[in-house]
């Protein structure tokens, strides 16, 4: 069995996907996720232009082989352009592995090591009743577990709160500008898992991300201010590039938390885990690297009874979203998934097997990922510029994550 074509698919049913399709002379094809929010482009290049046409001929079972070729031949290593594509390459060669094989993926991860995957969805309002509505309506869809972001007074836009983007009179899509205050953050947010406990009761499970925004010590202050709320975690609390904060943060608070959907190697977790400064791993498969590497992680964190968390928002697509929910199901040291769901257009366009019932997600049993994309639907919904927010402070200054 031999490689005989490597196309990349760009579709936006609702946000914008970046897809990769492996191809045998057998006919057998695989699907990869190579989506990174805001970059799509970048990626797409990197594939067209410089993976791709070294796939061409190759054994596609050799999948460990041609990791390490990707990775260390192009001696400019990690990244999450570089770790995207070749995450895209991996998991449409375990695609193509289960479906030869005729086995749903997570047969070949060692099988299951659970009955299903549990998830949790996000909350969001600008004030506390609308976030209560929000709450009320994750729990009507089945969710048991519920991430809460809220808007903060004096603050007209913030991150995981909604928000449009900038249009410039040029026509071109720019970054939306939201503000930002720290010390009005700092006070708001207790009184907000105050009045939500107070609200659903002390059982639902509550997290929380903080979007890299605080410095260690403003993230160990406000770990510490929510404790009497028992938070399942909270997430990203200060940059994840300066892993030696979390040391601070840690000795202050017995807040779980969480980090890591920035990172893209085994690398950037090795402070982390060996020093158990988090108790979840935040990786994503499609920025990790693929299946492969993420995997090894949840190996090397289980020594430290460190936890899963793969990242999951919408703009994973639902082929990194089946990866993950098949080594969910899978490794030991499961914790939590995120999974905030998909639009119609995305359903239709990403035909998949797994199934989201009374707030969990299983996999399915159809051979390989179970995901299938139509392209003449990818075809209507063509690529859309999009970008990440940026935060400023009052003062106009960009606000250092």
């Amino acid at each position: 069995m031999k490689i005989v074509d490597a196309s990349v698919i760009v579709t936006s049913p609702g946000r914008n996907f970046v897809t990769l399709r492996i191809t045998t002379d057998d006919g057998v094809t695989g699907l990869g996720d190579a989506t990174l929010n805001g970059r799509e482009l970048a990626v797409v290049g990197y594939l067209r232009d410089h993976v791709a046409p070294l796939l061409i001929g190759l054994d596609p079972h050799k999948i460990e082989d041609t990791w390490q070729s990707l990775y260390r031949g192009a001696y400019w290593r990690r990244g999450p352009v570089t770790m995207a594509a070749i995450a895209a390459v991996d998991v449409a060669l375990w695609d193509i592995k289960a479906k030869v094989a005729n086995l749903p993926l997570y047969q070949l991860l060692g099988g299951a090591s659970r009955d299903r995957v549990r998830t949790y969805g996000h909350a969001s309002g600008r004030d506390v009743p609308e976030l209560f509505d929000s709450v009320r309506a994750r729990l009507e869809q089945g969710y048991k577990s519920i991430r809460i972001q809220t808007g903060i007074p004096g603050l007209q836009r913030v991150y995981g709160v909604g928000g449009s983007p900038d249009v410039a009179p040029d026509g071109w899509v720019r970054p939306l500008v939201e503000d930002w205050d720290t010390a009005a953050y700092l006070r708001h947010m207790p009184t907000v898992f105050e009045a939500v406990r107070n609200e659903f009761g002390p059982e639902l499970p509550l997290l929380h991300d903080a979007h890299h925004r605080l410095t260690p010590q403003q993230a160990a202050r406000f770990g510490k201010d929510l404790e009497p709320y028992d938070l399942f975690w909270l997430e990203d609390c200060t940059p994840a590039e300066n892993q030696e904060g979390l040391r601070l943060v840690r000795s202050h608070t017995t807040t779980p938390l969480a980090i890591g959907e920035v990172f893209n190697t085994v690398f950037d977790f090795r402070t982390l885990v060996n020093e158990q400064l988090i108790d979840y791993v935040r990786a994503a498969v499609t920025h990790f690297g693929g299946v492969s590497p993420i995997k090894k992680l949840f190996d090397f964190a289980a020594q430290q009874q460190i936890k899963s968390a793969i990242h999951g928002p919408e703009d994973i697509s639902p082929v990194g979203m089946a990866a993950a929910i098949h080594l969910d199901l899978a490794i030991h040291n499961f914790g939590i998934q995120e999974y905030a769901g998909y639009t119609a257009a995305t359903e239709e366009v990403f035909r998949h097997a797994y199934t989201f019932t009374d707030g969990h997600l299983h996999p399915g049993e159809a051979p390989g990922l179970g995901v299938e994309l139509d392209d003449e639907l990818a075809a209507a919904h063509p690529y859309a510029p999009a970008y990440l927010p940026v935060n400023r402070l009052a003062d106009g200054t960009v606000h250092d994550w």
